[in-house]
C-alpha cells in the first residue's frame, strides 16, 4: 500500500512540525511524496530532490500540470522532468493523461509505472475514456498502470481493475465521503472484485442476445 502527499503543503507547515508525515510512516505504507502544484519542468526536478533529501525515498509521483481549469498535466514538461529524475537515481510515477504516444516516451525516458488519469482530478466523473485506458493496457502490457483521478465510486475503481489496471489512486472519493472509513472499505472490495474478475477472464460484450442454454432438438415442435 502507497499514500501520496504534497510535498509543497508539508512545507508551508511549521517548521519542525512533521507529525502527519510520521502517522503515515507508523502506519507501515510507502511514502511517496509528489510534485503537485508545479508547471515546469524545473519546478518538478527541483521538488523531487528536496523531497528524497526530507523524507529520505528515492520514489516520487511525478506531476506537471498545463492547464489551471482540467489540471490536465504538460505532456512536454512531464517528460522532460522524468528524463531528468530518471538519471537521477528516482523511481518515477508520472501522473498523464490517456494518450497512448505520452505514455510511450515516458516509457522510452526510463519510467517503468504509469499513472493516467480517468477524469480530471477530483471531478468524480469515472473512467471517460475506457477504450483509450483499454488501449494503454493492451499495447503496454509491461508497464505497472494506476488509474489516477476522477475516480468517485467503488463501481469506477471496480472497472479499472476489470481492464487490467494494476492499481488506482483515491483521495477525494474517500476524503470527502460523509463515512469515509466505510467508502475505504467499498473501494478495497470493488478492487479486490474487480481484479478477481480480471484474472478469471471477462467475456466480450455482444451486440446481439447470445443464448447461454443451446437447445438440442425442438421436441414440441408440430
Amino acid at each position: 500500500q502507497v499514500v501520496t502527499l504534497g510535498l509543497k503543503r508539508q512545507l508551508a507547515t511549521p517548521a519542525g512540525d512533521n507529525g502527519f508525515v510520521e502517522m503515515v510512516r507508523a502506519s507501515g505504507v510507502h511514502l511517496l511524496p509528489n510534485t503537485a502544484g508545479c508547471r515546469t519542468a524545473r519546478e518538478a526536478v527541483a521538488l523531487a530532490h528536496m523531497a528524497r533529501e526530507l523524507l529520505g525515498t528515492h520514489w516520487i509521483k511525478l506531476e506537471v500540470i498545463g492547464d489551471e481549469h482540467t489540471l490536465q498535466p504538460d505532456p512536454f514538461e512531464l517528460v522532460d522532468a522524468a528524463a531528468q529524475l530518471v538519471r537521477a537515481g528516482f523511481e518515477v510515477l508520472p501522473y498523464c493523461t490517456d494518450d497512448l504516444v505520452t505514455c510511450q516516451r515516458l516509457l522510452d525516458a526510463g519510467c517503468t509505472v504509469l499513472m493516467p488519469w480517468g477524469a480530471p482530478i477530483g471531478s468524480a466523473q469515472g473512467l471517460l475514456n475506457p477504450w483509450a485506458l483499454r488501449t494503454l493496457r493492451a499495447r503496454l502490457p509491461r508497464a505497472v498502470l494506476i488509474v489516477d483521478a476522477g475516480i468517485g465510486a467503488p463501481s469506477h475503481a471496480a472497472r479499472a481493475m476489470e481492464l487490467g489496471f494494476d492499481a488506482v489512486l483515491l483521495n477525494s472519493a474517500v476524503a470527502q465521503s460523509p463515512d469515509p472509513v466505510r467508502m475505504a472499505r467499498a473501494f478495497a472490495l470493488a478492487v479486490q472484485a474487480g481484479r478477481l474478475g480480471w484474472e478469471s477472464g471477462l467475456i466480450a460484450p455482444q451486440d446481439m442476445a447470445v443464448a447461454s442454454t443451446p437447445v438440442g432438438g425442438r421436441p414440441f415442435e408440430l
